[in-house]
């Protein structure tokens, strides 16, 4: 039975979490836990996303995260395929490492988002492993009560949600975590969430944790295009000519124009690597690496980065003017 295909959406909140295959507890290797805390630090650069909780047990992590215009399955695939490979490479090892796909959970209320960063830092208590979250190295909660110089997590974006201010909130998680403490044996979540504190100064945090209970995204409107549209369109708002892009030249300029084309229509458009391959004549492996390069240039370079928002952006405005003019009817990729 074919798996079903997973809705998200852009700028939206998940508890993404899964177990190694045969309950394996790779993590129990402190130098293993290293390497993924280290990956995902690299993905959440490279994909922009904001993350909010971790942690990492023997055999299973948990995660909260914001994703950008990059989609989740795309950052996951690098989080979890690249550690892998990685692992595998090290050990000698074949065959699946994960039990299964990530398992990834919509986030749609401010109730919900502070119960999923509570939950994830009291993780190590309730599988027993230690006393107290701070004990536990691999874990966001020592980032949030000021122990780790370095924080994987967005700080003021995960406490913001916790009350006014830095301190006022950083009080009422740990006053949370304790009462959590104390339930972390049961499944009574209820009656968690403390008082909260004096003021001190305003959070730089420039966009809010909330998420409607109608789950609506901020992102760009971006109808489904069939891959010879997509590249069409994106040439004219290029003002390139295909034939160049599909020939065998290989100036920096052709190049990075591939690279972009790629990047957002894998990234952003659900466009299919073997499909924008056959348009422009190359292979599929050619057209999966312009999208890694691309990744990239967009974190090393931010000129580069404004060119995939801009031609982002002016696909989106085209395609949604068309469809409203009745100018092409939506085509199934």
């Amino acid at each position: 039975m074919p798996r079903g295909r997973r809705v998200m959406v852009e700028g939206g909140l998940y508890h993404v979490y899964n177990r190694f295959a045969r309950g394996e507890g790779v993590f129990a290797d402190p130098e293993e836990a290293v390497e993924f805390a280290e990956l995902l630090r690299e993905v959440k650069v490279r994909d922009g996303l904001t993350v909010y909780a971790w942690a990492l047990l023997s055999n299973h992590f948990h995660l909260a995260v914001r994703t950008s215009a990059v989609p989740l399955s795309r950052s996951m695939q690098r989080l979890q395929g690249g550690y892998a490979k990685r692992f595998n490479r090290r050990w000698g090892r074949t065959g699946p490492l994960w039990q299964s796909r990530y398992q990834a959970r919509y986030i749609d209320s401010q109730a919900y988002f502070e119960r999923v960063v509570l939950y994830i830092h009291l993780n190590p208590v309730r599988a027993g492993l230690v006393d107290d979250p701070a004990a536990h190295v691999f874990c966001g909660h020592r980032e949030l009560v000021r122990r780790i110089r370095d924080p994987l997590i967005d700080v003021d974006h995960a406490l913001i949600s916790f009350g006014g201010t830095l301190k006022e909130a950083r009080k009422s998680y740990k006053e949370r975590i304790r009462a959590g403490l104390d339930r972390s044996q049961s499944r009574e979540w209820e009656g968690v969430f403390g008082l909260l504190g004096p003021r001190d100064r305003d959070f730089d945090a420039s966009e809010p944790v909330h998420i409607d209970e109608l789950g609506r995204s901020t992102g760009l409107e971006r109808p489904t295009l069939g891959a010879d549209r997509f590249v069409e369109v994106a040439c004219t708002v290029l003002d390139v000519e295909l034939e160049g892009l599909a020939s065998s030249r290989r100036d920096s300029k052709t190049a990075a124009l591939r690279k972009l084309i790629a990047a957002v229509g894998v990234e952003r458009w659900g466009q299919r690597a073997g499909h924008l391959a056959a348009l422009l004549n190359k292979h599929p492996v050619a057209v999966s690496r312009w999208v890694a390069d691309a990744a990239r240039l967009r974190h090393d370079k931010p000129a580069f980065a404004e060119e995939i928002e801009s031609l982002d952006k002016a696909l989106s405005s085209w395609a949604v003017d068309a469809q409203r003019r009745g100018e092409f009817a939506l085509e199934l990729d």
